[in-house]
């Protein structure tokens, strides 16, 4: 197991005192994953304060496809955190729907790697950065009078450019439609669908439990696809590298993310 070349060793499981042996292994990758992505942070140009309404705002002003990444990051080590809340207080549907922007998130820093090493899509690569950096009011001091114009890439075309370039073993498109129908099954839990949200109505008597369902018969699903967001959020920091071109920090998170593997938890 290694930790980013210049953030020293991550701590070992046995180090994190009163957690059991699974919350130890979240807390250990976490704790890597924010680490390497103040490594990475330092490999781009830092945001700037520019003027915003009445004060200011920070914005990576090169808006650069690294800079696009080291955000997404960001994003995935807070989203995997608010997960482990979420599952620890029972609220499947809620984690569910934050995993569908895990998701997202993941697919997103494959892409930009993928773009940024390849130099085959600079349409795609163009319209996806115009898009994330576009400002959400083009008025700040006035948001009713902005055009509110972001366009949005339909994922469709992210999903069909990862399926070309992976090397999967299904040709293009049948690759793009399996990903699109598991994302569309975790979209149900962002937008309220009926089948999702009879998941929350059963017991003696029955009725919608809204405050928690730790006794929920879903409940160790959720609990175990945890732990696939998780390595495959690693996974996520190895493209990350490469996009980076440090080989160096991607041979170290490869060899950490073989090791989380063998952390799976088991089903017996």
């Amino acid at each position: 197991m290694h930790a980013a070349e210049s953030s020293g060793e991550a701590r070992r499981p046995e180090q994190f005192p009163g957690k059991n042996k699974m919350d130890a292994f979240y807390d250990q990758a976490l704790e890597y994953m924010e680490r390497t992505l103040e490594q990475l942070t330092r490999q781009a140009p830092p945001p700037q304060r520019v003027p915003m309404a009445d004060s200011f705002a920070y914005r990576y002003v090169e808006q650069t496809t690294q800079q696009a990444i080291v955000q997404k990051l960001a994003r995935i080590i807070s989203g995997l955190h608010a997960a482990r809340v979420l599952l620890k207080h029972g609220f499947l549907q809620e984690q569910a729907a934050l995993q569908r922007m895990l998701d997202e998130f993941q697919e997103d820093v494959t892409f930009l790697t993928y773009a940024e090493i390849r130099e085959d899509t600079a349409d795609l690569l163009r319209d996806y950065l115009a898009a994330f950096y576009e400002e959400e009011f083009d008025v700040p001091q006035n948001p009713i009078k902005s055009t509110q114009k972001r366009p949005m890439i339909p994922r469709r075309r992210i999903h069909a450019y990862l399926a070309r370039v992976t090397g999967t073993a299904l040709d293009a498109s049948t690759a793009a439609e399996v990903v699109r129908t598991l994302s569309k099954t975790y979209s149900g839990y962002v937008h309220g669908a009926s089948p999702q949200i009879m998941e929350m109505y059963g017991g003696a008597p029955p009725t919608f439990h809204v405050a928690g369902m730790l006794d929920s018969p879903l409940f160790r699903d959720h609990k175990d696809d945890l732990w696939n967001y998780f390595y495959r959020c690693i996974t996520a920091f190895a493209f990350a590298a490469k996009a980076f071109g440090d080989e160096v920090l991607f041979a170290s998170i490869y060899a950490y993310s073989t090791w989380f593997a063998g952390t799976e938890p088991s089903r017996k």
